[in-house]
């Protein structure tokens, strides 16, 4: 469908003067703020508190008469790498939209954009990915750039921005309630004394204006000062982004333990959320997941449980567990980040350190980090107590073997609500065979290894047995394709080693090999190999065979998951099995409704509960936050009465809830 002629449009003032959203004293005032901070109108008018996003954005999309996107539900969009690729990075930015979903069945185009009139822009983005439509959503500019930075670049922290209560909270400036502005503070122990009464004057920003030790111009935004004015503290998203990056750097020359803070800090703000922990309470407690290993690079990695257990990790920690802290103090960071980094070798049984603390005694964020920070170890450190690196469950297993003993037994509930749901959502997701292929010459695997990535294969190669045994040991792999003729050890030996290892010990096992001798053949059958197959060979024949020989085994074995809908909301589980590709039935049961959702090859069909059927039903389930979940893998959908795409179903389910439809 041919966009329409650009014609011209109301400025975005214009539009929430008339929507009566403003004032025009307040749109003035917002044009000359943004001009002067060279920032757009709208993240003004949000910033100064003249208006909330909700209002903005639903002010806008009744103008532009489409549907808006907030900030929120943007931040949480998981958006395919094909639908990524039709517009690069670099039209993104230009353009300053950014691509959401595509439609295949009609070539549609979804894309956020701060504005849907621009026809030129949505013109350009049509032919950079050739779509035959392309539909345009408003959102928010600010989250259209976080949206590209954490898509594109893989920015973890584009997106902090949003925790505005935790700026106040952490980063030195003072809040008085949401929508209001932020001034900075040059000190903030000791509390200055209350100021004298205030001169009567004509103030435009709105609401009442806090008193600081050096008040910054009124015409001047925090951002903006932070920016420009060394005296002035970082934002919140510029602190935490910060913390990351310095953190990761050092964390670099130490591969056990790459990447872990930031798992750590990761997991503490899905706990804080899951307790309903206030968002600036639990970015405190995010801060010290970044932290909380300052100073400690030494012979161990210190943990809660390490230092409960083993002597030399607690003589270790008892020398360093006020480092963090006192590395801090200069920072002025808050006291949920310097208590939680201070007290995160206490034991809920009181027989911690420094301080000898029991139970809820001990400040909250230290019982959380404790937990987040032994799972991250077990589950990704191969040099922890257990030698090598252990899956969800079996690493929740030992939090919970010391539940109450070492860990909070409230964390450790909230920590496996969180686990089991990652751990469903993976399972959920999981519709590839995992193989590794052993072979010294790279020649020989290069096609197998290209015809079996084309059957869905994710391929592994190991040039030796040594290099095998570090895989095998650490992936879980669903089939070995294997030469005997190996460096070193030979791949017989190989596998009968594998067979006596808890991995290993019935693991499809396919000998591909050049010695064809009745001796090695019968070793091989022997140890249980599913094949022995001879070089050269029908390469596409051998893969079939193996890939409809595991398939067979997958559906024999074939369960339906089922859980809590606390532990995975219906949302994410939609995404899973959409992602997946699944094809079955999402059975949905709640005191209030029941129903199915219905799923083809990764697509919805139909959605029933007691009362409705369609589109209307799958909203209806849509809004249910509690109640239990099973997927039926074994139902075949045979008609189809939902006909648009997951996404377009997601979103507009998503736009219902926000506007309380």
């Amino acid at each position: 469908m041919p966009l329409p002629q650009s014609k011209a449009q109301p400025s975005i003032t214009d539009v929430l003067v008339r929507a009566a959203v403003i004032t025009p004293d307040q749109a003035r005032q917002a044009i000359a703020q943004a001009a002067q901070d060279r920032s757009r109108v709208e993240e003004t008018l949000i910033d100064l508190g003249m208006v909330s996003e909700a209002v903005l954005l639903k002010a806008l999309s009744s103008h532009f008469q489409t549907q808006f996107v907030s900030s929120e539900k943007l931040a949480k969009a998981a958006i395919d790498k094909p639908t990524l690729a039709m517009i690069p990075r670099e039209a993104a930015e230009a353009l300053n939209l950014f691509p959401v979903m595509f439609d295949a069945n009609n070539s549609t185009l979804m894309v956020v954009t701060a504005n849907p009139a621009d026809t030129e822009a949505l013109r350009q983005a049509q032919a950079v990915a050739q779509a035959r439509q392309i539909r345009a959503y408003v959102a928010r500019p600010r989250a259209i750039r976080s949206a590209i930075a954490r898509a594109y670049g893989g920015d973890l922290s584009a997106f902090a921005w949003m925790d505005l209560d935790a700026q106040g909270s952490l980063y030195g400036y003072d809040t008085v309630t949401r929508g209001q502005r932020f001034a900075p503070t040059a000190q903030r122990a000791p509390e200055p004394p209350p100021p004298p009464p205030p001169v009567a004057r004509n103030d435009p920003a709105p609401g009442p204006r806090v008193p600081v030790a050096a008040p910054a111009p009124p015409s001047v935004s925090v951002s903006a000062r932070a920016r420009t004015d060394p005296g002035v503290v970082y934002a919140f998203d510029e602190v935490l982004e910060l913390m990351n990056v310095l953190v990761t750097m050092i964390e670099a020359d130490r591969p056990d333990l790459r990447g872990h803070s930031g798992q750590v800090a990761r997991l503490t703000k899905r706990i804080g959320e899951k307790m309903a922990i206030p968002s600036k309470v639990t970015a405190g407690y995010v801060a010290a997941s970044y932290a909380h290993d300052l100073g400690k690079a030494g012979q161990y990695h210190l943990t809660a449980l390490n230092v409960s257990e083993y002597d030399g990790h607690k003589v270790a920690a008892q020398g360093l567990a006020r480092t963090p802290a006192r590395l801090l103090e200069g920072v002025k960071l808050g006291p949920e980040t310097t208590e939680a980094v201070l007290h995160m070798y206490e034991r809920f049984d009181g027989r911690g350190f420094p301080d000898n603390l029991t139970g809820k005694n001990i400040p909250l964020g230290a019982r959380i980090l404790a937990a987040t920070d032994s799972y991250s170890d077990l589950t990704q450190n191969p040099r922890n107590p257990f030698r090598k690196s252990l899956t969800p469950a079996e690493a929740l297993e030992v939090l919970t073997k010391f539940r109450g003993t070492i860990f909070c037994p409230e964390v450790i509930d909230a920590f496996q609500m969180v686990v089991l749901g990652e751990d469903l959502k993976a399972r959920l997701m999981a519709d590839r065979y995992v193989a590794l292929l052993i072979d010294p010459d790279s020649a020989e695997t290069a096609v197998l290894e290209q015809k079996m990535a084309e059957q869905g294969f994710d391929v592994k190669i190991a040039r030796s047995a040594e290099q095998a045994r570090g895989i095998l040991a650490e992936t879980k792999i669903d089939l070995v394709v294997s030469e005997i003729d190996l460096p070193g050890e030979d791949g017989l030996t190989l596998l009968a080693a594998a067979r006596g290892e808890p991995w290993g010990k019935d693991l499809s096992w396919v000998m591909h090999t050049k010695r064809q001798g009745r001796a090695e053949a019968q070793k091989a059958f022997e140890h249980g190999v599913i094949d022995f197959v001879g070089k050269p060979t029908a390469v596409d024949i051998l893969v079939a065979k193996l890939k409809a020989r595991l398939d067979r085994s997958r559906a024999k074995n074939k369960e339906g998951l089922s859980g809590s809908l606390a532990e995975l909301g219906l949302p994410d589980l939609v995404t899973a099995l959409s992602n997946g590709r699944k094809t079955g039935a999402l059975k949905i049961t709640s005191s209030t409704v029941s129903g199915e959702v219905h799923f083809l090859e990764g697509q919805i069909v139909n959605a029933t509960t007691d009362r409705k059927r369609g589109n209307g039903a799958f909203y209806e389930l849509l809004a249910l936050t509690e109640g239990r979940f099973a997927v039926d893998p074994s139902v075949k959908p045979k008609e189809r009465i939902i006909t648009e795409s997951v996404e377009s179903l997601l979103l507009e389910g998503m736009r219902r809830l926000d506007e309380g439809l």
